[in-house]
């Protein structure tokens, strides 16, 4: 079976501060579907203080290894589209979206860059499809004492 995929596009905004240890501040503000291949950032709107531009040409692909992680999104209060991005030439660049909060939270804990979007409406039914093919949830297996433990008085009942 071929693995789903989605075409995306990632809205980034810049936003000057007015404050003494940063100057400006960037983050994704939005994902949407997109047909297009991926292309040089379009500028969408820019004044003195804020700009967004409009990164084309994403490729999310689900992974069955990253069900878990699909599933503790799709249950959440508000499921999200993860998006890793980092500086490059002065300018806040996409680098990886993932649906998944388990590969979400490995790659904030290598220090990068990760911002929560809302999801399109549209992806959830694909993805709830995904997860209930590919998501079992792990069972609960009883400790098995080391034979050096048995016959302890804790162990007696």
């Amino acid at each position: 079976m071929q693995q789903p995929r989605f075409s995306a596009a990632v809205l980034m905004e810049w936003t000057r501060l007015n404050d003494r240890w940063q100057s400006e501040k960037w983050e994704a503000i939005g994902v949407m579907e997109d047909e297009g291949t991926r292309t040089t950032p379009t500028v969408l709107m820019r004044d003195p203080f804020r700009a967004r531009w409009l990164h084309s040409g994403y490729a999310l692909t689900l992974y069955r290894d990253e069900a878990e992680g699909y599933y503790l999104n799709l249950t959440a209060p508000q499921p999200f589209v993860f998006v890793m991005w980092r500086m490059e030439d002065g300018m806040a660049r996409p680098s990886i979206l993932t649906l998944s909060y388990n590969e979400a939270a490995r790659m904030m804990d290598a220090d990068e860059h990760v911002d929560g979007v809302p999801m399109p409406e549209q992806w959830r039914e694909s993805l709830a499809a995904f997860v209930a093919l590919y998501y079992r949830p792990e069972t609960k297996q009883e400790r098995v004492r080391p034979p050096s433990f048995k016959g302890a008085r804790r162990d007696e009942r």
